[in-house]
């Protein structure tokens, strides 16, 4: 009797081949030839943070060389009249900042320091002294920029204790609210109002520029000469050929305070 033939249409069943098992040497060989890569580039983040480790000891030696000519600095710069608020007012980053009555506020400004913690990985202090002002009750307005206990940025700051009908944030913010009225763009916002913005301590801008641009050398914007008096100088330059070219008040008061600083300020030479 005949075997019975299979149908063509029917599915023909195939033999199921074992799949490739992956050699654990080639596991094992892979895995050393990453590790010894990540070996090699943990070796440069080592060899870079302790470059930077060198660097920060070099900083935190020069803030603690530099601080007794930054205590001179302060002293002599108390006996300028309206020194800070001038120094403010020429700083463009900062200039823009001003409310309406910042700048009348800020002429009770005497005195100006900034102190990095001794590990100075871990944040600074920004110090504002004031005089006795109509604005506020505080002698001392003060921020800190800190590491909190998850390593990340933060800030605290002074509440500022404002008479009454002083508060300048909220006469600001009024301003605004008219103003928005009858144009499109918005009036500054009052400079005080960095004391109480604790919104993004690690891209404070305002903070960052007081620590690393005005504090350093706040004496190249005291001087900054006013652009209002340089064009009017140049109108007057026929009056100037007769009478003579002479200083204002304000111009020879600038230099005189300029030389007294820089001669106190200058380390003797032997």
């Amino acid at each position: 009797m005949a075997p019975k033939r299979q149908s063509p249409l029917l599915p023909q069943k195939k033999k199921l081949r074992p799949p490739r098992a992956v050699g654990l040497e080639e596991t094992s060989a892979s895995a050393g030839l990453a590790v010894e890569h990540i070996d090699e580039v943990q070796n440069e983040i080592d060899r870079h943070n302790e470059q930077a480790s060198k660097i920060l000891k070099v900083e935190q030696k020069y803030n603690k060389v530099c601080q007794p000519f930054f205590q001179k600095r302060s002293e002599l710069i108390a006996k300028i009249l309206n020194f800070w608020v001038t120094t403010f007012v020429n700083h463009p980053q900062v200039s823009v900042l001003f409310g309406e009555e910042d700048e009348e506020a800020l002429h009770y400004l005497t005195t100006v320091e900034v102190t990095e913690f001794e590990d100075i990985k871990s944040g600074y202090r920004a110090d504002f002294y004031f005089d006795g002002n109509p604005y506020f009750e505080n002698k001392v307005l003060s921020k800190e920029f800190h590491l909190n206990e998850s390593g990340g940025p933060s800030s605290k700051s002074t509440e500022i204790k404002w008479k009454s009908g002083k508060d300048l944030m909220k006469c600001s913010s009024q301003m605004q609210n008219k103003a928005s009225r009858k144009r499109q763009h918005e009036e500054p916002e009052s400079f005080f109002t960095w004391f109480t913005d604790h919104s993004d301590a690690g891209a404070d801008e305002l903070g960052e520029v007081i620590k690393d641009d005005i504090w350093p050398d706040s004496l190249q914007y005291y001087l900054v000469p006013d652009m209002d008096d340089e064009e009017g100088e140049e109108d007057d330059d026929d009056d100037e050929e007769e009478e003579g070219l002479e200083d204002t008040d304000d111009g020879r008061a600038r230099w005189l305070n300029r030389s007294l600083l820089v001669l106190a300020l200058t380390p003797p030479i032997f």
